[in-house]
Parts: C-alpha cells; sequence; structure tokens
C-alpha cells in the first residue's frame, strides 16, 4: 500500500523558485535516505498574487510516515529554510492511499 502525503505552501514568484530548488538540492536528498520514502512531486498553480505550490511525497507505509515526521503524522514538517521562502503554507498535511498507480 503506498500513501500519498500532500501539502499546501504560497510563495511569491521568487520564493516558488528559491522553494523549489531548495527541495531539489536540500531536502530531496534527505529524504532519499529515509526508509520508505519513495518519490516526490510539485504542482505549482496560481493563487491571487502568488504561486500555490503542493507537494506531494510519497511513501511506503504510514509507518515510513511517522519515521520522517513523528508521531503526529498530519503536523506538516517545514524546516527555517523553506519558511523563509513562503507567505504562507498549511500546518496540516493530508494522506491518501493510492490505490490506483498508472503510467502510460
Amino acid at each position: 500500500m503506498m500513501i500519498a502525503r500532500s501539502w499546501t505552501a504560497c510563495a511569491t514568484a521568487d520564493g516558488a523558485r528559491g522553494y523549489v530548488q531548495y527541495f531539489r538540492d536540500t531536502l530531496a536528498p534527505l529524504l532519499a535516505q529515509l526508509p520508505g520514502y519513495l518519490r516526490a512531486e510539485i504542482l505549482e498553480g496560481k493563487r491571487d498574487e502568488l504561486v500555490e505550490l503542493v507537494v506531494v511525497t510519497r511513501w511506503a507505509s504510514i509507518d515510513a510516515i511517522r519515521g520522517f515526521a513523528g508521531e503526529d503524522i498530519d503536523q506538516a514538517v517545514v524546516e527555517p529554510e523553506a519558511r523563509a521562502l513562503l507567505v504562507s503554507f498549511d500546518d496540516r498535511v493530508q494522506h491518501r492511499t493510492i490505490v490506483l498507480d498508472m503510467a502510460r
């Protein structure tokens, strides 16, 4: 069973670019070392004058997520470097079981 963990934030255009770079260069290598971490995607959209970012990470199990997030798995994990790039962000995340994962 694969679990998707999603979280939403808003940033200026520069902040969004900075966050994506931070995620790619700093956070992704750290996540890759965690047992049960599978992959991540960042989706981008517009929200008024800001850029909305939706971060979706995929995990092998709830236990793997607990290894990353701690006991309160619904609490967002937002490092100070990320906070500095964002205008706002959700304090809580959502988890969903992936019931179908298809590629072309």
